[in-house]
This record gives structure tokens, sequence and C-alpha cells, in this order.
């Protein structure tokens, strides 16, 4: 049997590289297709209230209003940080992306973001416990 000629560390580059790729030059026609039919994650207090389906894009906006929320996200994608090496790590170690996060405020922004991790087994209390705990211990030298 012949040894493969990469390692896992090539593997993970590769698929950072290309992960990135997909984000550089983002279509905006594809963007404004991929809104369509979706909900709008902040719906209006009465729709939630009335257990109806939430407003969804394409549908709430008129076309003009669609167009601008398009080119927001848009832009959104095309400025964002290049995390793909994280994320690729992240997946290929098994972690799943955690909501909870330390902001680090700086004068007029945040100076730093600590976004977590967890392996899908750790409990909500585990969490929780590590990310106060590392916000405590940063606190401590602010």
């Amino acid at each position: 049997m012949t040894e493969r000629p990469y390692t896992d560390d090539d593997l993970r580059t590769e698929a950072a590289r290309q992960h990135a790729s997909l984000t550089e030059d983002p279509d905006f026609v594809g963007v404004g297709e991929a809104m369509e039919g979706t909900e709008i994650n902040s719906r209006l207090p009465s729709a939630e209230a009335d257990g109806e389906e939430g407003l969804h894009w394409d549908m709430a906006l008129d076309s003009n209003e669609f167009e601008a929320a398009q080119r927001a996200i848009h832009s959104l994608i095309a400025s964002a940080a290049d995390t793909s090496e994280w994320a690729v790590a992240l997946g290929a170690d098994g972690l799943v992306p955690y909501d909870g996060q330390l902001t680090l405020d700086g004068a007029d922004k945040p100076l730093a973001r600590i976004h977590f991790a967890f392996d899908a087994d750790t409990s909500e209390e585990m969490r929780l416990a590590l990310v106060q705990g590392v916000g405590g211990a940063i606190a401590r030298y602010l």
C-alpha cells in the first residue's frame, strides 16, 4: 500500500482555501435568490403572538426595499472576516459553535470578540461556566 502524498493538515488547508473562495466574490443575484421564500428572523411581535409564520423577505418588502436589503446582505458577505481556517478546524475537531460570546469594548467600537465552540456533548451548564470563567479572567486584567 502506498502512503498518501498529503497530510491531514494539507486537507484542512485546502478545505479552508476553498471555503474562503466561496465568499470572496459573492454572487449578487444569488443572494437575492437565496432570500426569496426565506423568513426574516426579526418577526413582528404581533405575528409571534398570533402563532403565524414570520415575514418573508420577498413578501414583506417592495422591490426597492428588497434590493436595498439584498445589497446590504451582499456587502456584509463580501466584507466578512475570513475565518475559513477556523471553521474547517472546528468542524474537523467535531466542535460546534456556541451562541455565547465575549465582546471586549474599545472606545467607540469592539476591541476584540471571542467566540466559543464546544464538543456537541458538552452540557449547557459547562458551556456557560467556561464562557463566564474566561470573561471573569479577562476582566481581572482590564
